[in-house]
């Protein structure tokens, strides 16, 4: 049964999310169908087009994204400065989500945005660091050039695929907070760069994509498989939260879970550090055994910032990347978005229920009582 917050927004054909089951659909397709088997253009011609491409439709729809990574130079004198004044880095990629347009018809501005919103975070990373931004190649995929413009290193196999499992897995998620945020703009009759940029603007926030960062800390701080136990009762015998735990819309297991649990592992064995991926699954067994006796009914588990922190970390990402590059992820799944509510041509404008007082006077200033404190 949903709570007396939950609203339905509308209708969508893209994703799928049961938080009964525990599962997550992509177009019909089960999350664990996607993530680790396609690359990221496929799964964003998928969300787009409704089917999974040929071999020469996805050549072509890849070839269109790269042709498109390289930003306006009005683009790069805001990161720049941007940089200057050290802003933080979903502030700066917000701001110049604006520019994504420049020079673009309007029909080109999906495919363009999601092709440059990678060489946008990578450009200020660099920058923020005190390093020149790195011109993207047209030879590397999505995820690979991705990682190859944080760097200038060109990157194993071994990482693209774990980051590339991350990318398809949070590609889209229902109508989230960032989603909906876009799916209300779009639906004005505004465009497809003011959209998401407000879904940029939602997506900052720690209650929706800012979190990962903090889950990892908590694991790092542990430290040791024998502190666990005692670190995770002492943070609910204070009254904190244990970060990567629970979801609004999963009462079971959050499905993108498995998918990130094994391109973690993966990435951590290949990096000969299993001692980090161990402590994690220990710290998500005691946290879940925890949490049923702090908090009986609650049913709280593992949701998807709990093992996407740990991949990314483990695939040399800093933590200041990770909700960016959850922004990368979700580009295209919020351009989709706007795409299916367009079709729609319908604006979405939600009621509220007042619960203020009624029947109020007017009285003159004169004769207003004075206010209290």
């Amino acid at each position: 049964m949903q709570d007396e917050l939950t609203t339905i927004a509308g209708h969508t054909q893209l994703s799928s999310v049961d938080g009964l089951a525990g599962r997550l659909a992509i177009r019909g397709y089960p999350i664990e169908e996607l993530a680790g088997r396609v690359a990221y253009e496929e799964a964003a011609y998928l969300l787009w087009h409704g089917e999974l491409p040929d071999a020469p439709a996805l050549s072509a729809f890849a070839g269109a994204l790269a042709s498109r990574r390289a930003l306006h130079p009005a683009s790069l004198e805001l990161l720049r400065a941007c940089a200057a004044e050290r802003v933080a880095p979903m502030d700066a990629i917000g701001m110049a989500a604006g520019t994504l347009g420049l020079g673009l018809a309007p029909d080109d501005a999906p495919m363009t945005l999601v092709a440059r919103f990678p060489t946008l975070v990578a450009a200020y990373w660099r920058l923020l660091n005190g390093h020149d931004p790195i011109a993207p190649r047209a030879d590397l995929g999505h995820t690979a050039n991705y990682l190859y413009m944080l760097d200038g290193q060109l990157p194993n196999a071994g990482r693209v695929k774990a980051v590339e499992t991350y990318l398809v897995t949070l590609i889209d998620h229902g109508i989230s907070a960032s989603t909906f945020a876009a799916r209300v703009i779009i639906s004005t009759q505004s465009d497809v760069i003011a959209a998401v940029a407000g879904a940029i603007g939602a997506l900052k926030g720690p209650l929706h994509g800012g979190a990962p960062g903090p889950t990892l800390r908590m694991v790092l701080e542990i430290g040791s498989p024998d502190r666990v136990e005692f670190c995770l009762r002492d943070r609910l015998a204070r009254g904190e939260r244990l970060m990567g735990f629970g979801h609004r819309d999963y009462k079971v297991r959050d499905p993108r879970c498995g998918v990130l649990a094994a391109a973690a592992e993966a990435v951590y064995q290949a990096e000969g550090d299993m001692a980090t991926y161990a402590l994690a699954r220990q710290v998500e067994e005691v946290a879940v055994r925890l949490l049923a006796e702090h908090k009986p009914g609650r049913r709280l588990c593992a949701n998807v910032e709990f093992y996407a922190s740990l991949l990314m970390h483990g695939a040399g990402l800093p933590a200041e990347l990770f909700t960016p590059t959850f922004a990368v992820a979700r580009a295209a799944g919020w351009v989709a978005h706007c795409l299916e509510q367009q079709r729609a041509n319908r604006m979405l404008q939600p009621q509220t229920v007042y619960t203020g007082p009624l029947g109020r006077r007017w009285v003159p200033i004169e004769q207003r009582l004075p206010k209290a404190g």
